[in-house]
């Protein structure tokens, strides 16, 4: 080494502290061993042989630790008794943004061959657990008290009944929920203090509306922690409020549910025809409204089309906002199976979470139990997932959706046949190849799926039903003169067909 070199050399890391520091890098042992000293001052020596031993450091890139435990019920443990301690530990030797991923050991679906590994990145969530709150008991019943004093209170906890899996980390948003969701957001960060009270979210069955106010609560929960959030269905709702007419215990019914900051009703269209109930909520609503505390509402129609509820009730639902969530889109699909599938640590072939994406088109509840299914046939035949798998899968799952295709799976079948991207099929362009690509997707939409012509035509790029009709009858004709073009129907024919 030259001797300037040398003297460049010293001056960058004995006098600059900070080009020193980044010259001192910490492995994986280090971190982990540095972890393990301050564990085994915090938790029993069985509990530290059993749970912490048998754990080894992968590796340490960009603050994130990877540790291998043994099984998924170890991590499981781990997540449930130690997250705490773990975090503490971890941010002490990585900083703020250090953070714990998992290496789990799973067994292989062949006997012959080697165990494979799972990551799962940590929870990093709090409890969700509500403060308890004051409620006046009586101290002698045999004498006058002043209304004005209150004699004693009672602390009791209300737990908030919410989902810790529902979050709005992985509540994917797409065209179909943007409205939805960013409303929620709003409403999470401040509650009762926006015009989205009462913020009604509505939409059919399975496309995300009590995930979507599960996520609120929480995400309005981990704001603020002294807020009291209770998620209740319709349904119990009533249920509680027969009880406590049973009971005569009508007025602390009512009192417990004014004392609410943060009030989750999921399907309020349960009320239709219950008038009583529907009479005892319209005073609860208007105390929370009036007191500036949030309701949230779900349903699965508008308020202008629940039939059996009241004028009063109703005209309050449409105080605030009324958000639909629709039926997603095909990015949305996929975007929700690659987020469940990288949350569950699953290794599948990107075609085959594709197929299922285009598959099942209408409910997201749906899809999520395609792939859970789909999961189970692999792992209990000792089979791997493939297209084919996927195919007897859908056939026993979905009836309908292995007699009808969707649109968007004969554009993608089309587009990967000529070797196109399935945007310049939906583009204006003019060229050839485009437009016979354009016009069997077209022709294949209308003979294997129930859509109108208007709707075929929107997903082709906006066309028109008479330009839908004009690709049927020009596809018709190349199949009577061009043989070569009669083998690429047949050829796509097969390629498109579930059955």
């Amino acid at each position: 080494m030259r001797f300037e070199n040398f003297l460049e050399l010293f001056f960058a890391i004995y006098l600059n502290p900070l080009a020193a520091k980044s010259h001192k890098t910490k492995d994986h042992t280090q971190v982990w061993d540095n972890i393990l000293k301050v564990v085994k001052d915090n938790v029993s020596s069985q509990a530290f042989s059993t749970w912490f031993d048998p754990i080894v450091a992968v590796k340490l890139k960009s603050n994130v630790l990877t540790i291998q435990v043994p099984s998924q019920f170890f991590y499981e443990w781990l997540e449930e008794h130690y997250i705490t301690l773990l975090k503490k530990t971890i941010r002490k030797e990585l900083g703020t943004n250090g953070r714990l991923e998992y290496s789990i050991i799973m067994e292989s679906a062949s006997s012959n061959s080697t165990p494979y590994t799972v990551k799962i990145p940590t929870t990093d969530r709090n409890v969700l657990k509500n403060p308890s709150v004051a409620l006046p008991i009586d101290i002698n019943k045999d004498t006058i008290r002043n209304p004005f004093i209150i004699p004693g209170l009672k602390k009791i906890k209300v737990e908030s009944q919410l989902n810790a899996g529902y979050t709005l980390d992985n509540f994917i948003e797409g065209e179909c929920n943007r409205l939805a969701r960013s409303a929620g957001y709003a409403v999470s960060e401040k509650p009762g203090g926006t015009s989205f009270n009462p913020l009604l979210i509505y939409g059919g069955t399975g496309l995300g509306k009590t995930h979507l106010a599960h996520a609120i609560g929480i995400q309005m929960k981990e704001k603020f922690p002294e807020k009291i959030v209770l998620y209740v269905t319709a349904e119990r709702f009533q249920t509680q409020f027969v009880d406590a007419i049973r009971s005569n215990n009508k007025n602390d019914f009512v009192h417990f549910y004014q004392m609410i900051d943060f009030l989750i009703i999921d399907d309020v269209q349960f009320f239709s025809g219950k008038e009583k109930t529907q009479d005892v909520f319209f005073h609860i609503f208007n105390h929370l409204h009036q007191t500036g505390k949030q309701l949230i509402l779900t349903s699965d129609k508008p308020p202008i089309e629940m039939q059996g509820v009241e004028q009063r009730l109703l005209s309050r639902f449409k105080w605030g906002l009324s958000a639909d969530l629709q039926i997603p889109d095909l990015e949305t699909r996929i975007a929700i199976l690659d987020n469940k599938i990288r949350i569950d640590g699953i290794n599948m072939p990107k075609d085959v979470a594709e197929y299922l994406a285009y598959s099942i088109t209408t409910n997201i509840r749906e899809l999520q139990g395609a792939l859970v299914t789909l999961l189970a046939q692999s792992s209990f035949n000792k089979k791997p997932i493939t297209i084919e798998l996927a195919k007897q899968m859908i056939d026993k799952f979905v009836k309908n959706t292995a007699r009808e295709v969707s649109i968007d799976y004969i554009q993608k079948v089309v587009c990967d046949y000529f070797d196109l991207p399935i945007e310049l099929l939906k583009s204006k362009t003019r060229k050839r190849d485009v437009v016979q690509a354009r016009q069997l997707a077209m022709y294949f939409s209308k003979n294997m799926t129930k859509s109108s012509l208007a709707k075929i035509g929107a997903h082709c790029g906006g066309k028109d039903h008479a330009t839908v009709l004009h690709a049927c009858r020009t596809v018709n004709n190349l199949i009577d003169t061009d043989m070569q073009f009669k083998g690429y129907v047949t050829d796509l024919k097969k390629k498109i067909s579930i059955d």
